[in-house]
């Protein structure tokens, strides 16, 4: 899916960023996401950072097995202090080329270890962008890492196999929008998605 080692240490600085500007009273609140309020939105991406952390390492068990579908995610009490720390971890995985190479396997899909990085990239985009639009912040996402997550949904089409997993069908966005809106359309998002 991508034939460089993207930094994901840019984008996951980004999405700390947005996760350090949610007020306790927010946790409740809705997102893009339909069935997901902002605290089970921070759930997801401790669990998807663990779970893509894990995948680079090629440490498959439990945690690279379970699909994001099998349970509503949610936050703990210490989730200040430990997204950081799991956001910290994800990125330096994904630093050793070994990562991006063989096999591995997430959300209980054996996939190309390129394929997972831009997999990874583009759940660290598009729900930094929920994040955002649900707690009313602004979204800056990595240029690099837009881009590629732009190209990995750009990849997958308007597959009508694609429903769940946060994916709906493709959102129409004029070809001269802003790239991050190009990509919230073709995750099936509408742009202009409000609280």
């Amino acid at each position: 899916m991508t034939d460089t080692i993207l930094d994901l240490g840019p984008q996951t600085r980004e999405l700390l960023r947005l996760a350090e500007g949610v007020r306790d009273e927010q946790l409740s609140a809705a997102t893009p996401c339909p069935d997901l309020a902002v605290r089970n939105m921070l759930g997801h991406l401790v669990g998807l950072s663990v779970a893509f952390r894990d995948a680079a390492r090629k440490d498959l068990g439990v945690t690279t097995d379970t699909s994001p579908d099998a349970a509503v995610p949610d936050i703990g009490p210490g989730w200040r202090e430990e997204l950081p720390k799991i956001l910290d971890e994800l990125a330096e995985a994904w630093r050793d080329p070994a990562a991006w190479t063989g096999m591995t396997r997430a959300g209980g899909v054996d996939l190309p270890g390129g394929v997972a990085g831009a997999v990874a990239t583009e759940e660290l985009v598009i729900h930094g962008w929920d994040l955002a639009r649900a707690t009313g912040q602004a979204c800056t996402p990595d240029p690099a890492a837009l881009r590629t997550a732009y190209g990995f949904l750009l990849a997958m089409g308007d597959d009508p196999g694609r429903g769940g997993g946060g994916f709906g069908p493709v959102v129409p966005v004029p070809d001269d929008a802003p790239l991050l809106d190009r990509a919230v359309g073709l995750s099936g998002r509408d742009p202009g998605w409000k609280p």
